[in-house]
């Protein structure tokens, strides 16, 4: 599983929005999402990301080495804590489900949280295999965040947010 084009684009989009921002990654994988914000990252800005599996994050890490404003770190999602806050966080890893109050808590005020790889649910409450999905309820409906959800592809869908002031 890799970011999509769509998302990709948006996520240049949004990178270059922030051009001093303090940009972050969960789930590095191959490092296309990486490549994607990188796209779209200001001269003064910079970028972090981290990937579980230590030889993919090594390798995404290498393809970024000879740009400084580009961190890749190797091990839990967590290790984002230590950069936060953040201006603009593709939440694509861990954090999302497990500790989705804590990905909130990581945004700086105005900061941007992109949610990819949902299923698209044209009714409210928005529902997965007949379900609530209360993941998507919670990033939708918290008080800290203005958020939205956009298609971006015909069967997929992302959930847009910015942490209030």
């Amino acid at each position: 599983m890799s970011c999509t084009p769509e998302v990709g684009r948006l996520l240049g989009l949004l990178a270059a929005a922030k051009p001093r921002g303090v940009v972050a990654e969960s789930g590095t994988g191959t490092g296309v999402g990486t490549a994607w914000l990188h796209s779209g990252l200001g001269a003064a800005a910079r970028l972090v990301t981290v990937e579980r599996d230590r030889e993919l994050a090594h390798r995404v890490a290498a393809d970024f080495a000879d740009d400084q404003r580009v961190r890749v770190l190797a091990g839990d999602w967590r290790m984002l804590e230590q950069h936060a806050p953040f201006d603009l966080f593709f939440c694509d890893g861990g954090g999302k489900r497990d500790h989705p109050q804590l990905v909130v808590d990581l945004l700086a005020p105005g900061g941007v949280l992109v949610l990819d790889d949902f299923t698209p649910s044209p009714g409210w409450p928005p529902r997965f295999d007949g379900d609530v999905d209360q993941l998507r309820v919670f990033y939708l409906t918290h008080p800290d965040l203005q958020a939205t959800e956009v298609l971006t592809t015909p069967t997929s869908s992302a959930v847009i947010a910015v942490r209030r002031s």
